[in-house]
């Protein structure tokens, strides 16, 4: 099977481009498609990128192969990188929205037009929600995976483990919702293998500390505040520590904040949970996982893009897996719906002007 990297000479692109040749994703046989731009740096640099893989990974790296245009992409997965990212001029997820919509409407209908039929599209760029509609509007929305709820399960899991003093793998739970502000943690889908139910629910209330589920939000908002502050004093090993003294769950959200702001980004992590989803994808296992992916209805009724805990097999997502969710949970989770699916007919609305 082959791969297309859109956005590979970017800085999130490249580190997935480097993370699949250097864990021998694919097979020498197999074709890594590096795509970009006639315009700008990236007509140059990634046939520097692939003459430095072949040298250093000869052995075991894939045919390389640029692509300089939309229409000429082939591969049976795509993982779309390319966009603006939320710095400099664009300090909003509207101004984010307004900078993408433009590039996810030209990769899908170029997909849809001269693709084989049968892509995955792994959404990395944000806002994923508005790209996982759009992609899904082109080329149907079983063939479209955002990975934004993957990469908060597994921080969500990683949060509980440290607080635990065990491996991450010992740790199930989602995180569903907006990837962002918007996620939802999922405490009633926590599991610890080899605990009792008395003794995962004397755990759970421990280390959630008892805290009421709806007021995750504000809570959030009131931690981005101090930290905010202490990164303005210059001192993020501060922040760092101020982070680590919260809740699991508000960890997932403020300690990638805290490490955009540092200057530092989430490059490797964000490449890593798209890389272990493309593997899967490669190797036909059929998996369970949270992801971005268009609604209609499957998941407590709501019909917008929205990380779920989904059936992933080679052609695709094929189902939803659907949880009992507590009571403040669903109902924190319809408020972020309606909220996201206003927004996304504002970004759509003002792509169409």
């Amino acid at each position: 099977m082959d791969v297309s990297i859109i956005g590979a000479s970017g800085d999130c692109g490249r580190e997935i481009v480097a993370q699949l040749v250097v864990l021998g994703v694919l097979a020498p046989t197999e074709r890594l498609q590096l795509v970009g731009r006639e315009t700008g740096r990236s007509n140059q640099i990634l046939y520097g990128i692939c003459s430095d893989l072949s040298d250093a990974y000869a052995e075991k790296a894939p045919i390389f192969d640029v692509a300089l245009a939309p229409e000429v992409i082939v591969a049976d997965v795509v993982v779309m990188t390319a966009g603006a990212t939320v710095g400099g001029e664009v300090t909003s997820r509207s101004q984010l929205a307004a900078n993408n919509l433009p590039i996810f409407e030209t990769y899908a209908k170029a997909l849809a037009t001269h693709g084989y039929g049968h892509e995955v599209v792994i959404i990395v760029t944000n806002p994923v929600e508005l790209a996982v509609e759009v992609f899904s509007r082109y080329l149907g929305r079983h063939r479209v995976i955002g990975v934004g709820a993957y990469s908060d399960t597994l921080r969500f899991r990683r949060e509980i483990a440290a607080d635990l003093g065990v491996r991450r793998q010992l740790v199930q739970g989602f995180v569903v919702g907006e990837h962002g502000a918007g996620m939802v943690p999922l405490w009633s889908s926590v599991r610890i293998h080899g605990m009792t139910k008395d003794e995962l629910r004397a755990t759970r209330r421990r280390i959630q500390r008892d805290r009421k589920i709806q007021s995750f939000p504000k809570e959030v908002a009131h931690e981005q505040q101090s930290v905010a502050t202490l990164i303005k004093s210059g001192d993020i090993p501060a922040a760092y520590r101020y982070v680590d003294s919260l809740a699991p769950d508000v960890r997932v959200l403020i300690k990638p904040f805290v490490t955009q702001l540092s200057g530092a980004k989430t490059i490797a992590a964000t490449a890593n949970v798209t890389v272990d989803l493309v593997q899967n994808l490669l190797q036909g296992k059929e998996i369970v996982v949270s992801g971005q992916v268009k609604l209609e209805g499957e998941f407590y009724d709501i019909r917008t893009p929205l990380g779920v805990p989904i059936v992933v097999t080679p052609s695709g997502w094929r189902r939803v897996v659907n949880l009992q969710l507590w009571a403040e949970e669903a109902e924190m989770l319809q408020q972020t719906a309606d909220e996201l699916e206003r927004r996304l007919r504002e970004d759509l609305a003002g792509g169409q002007r």
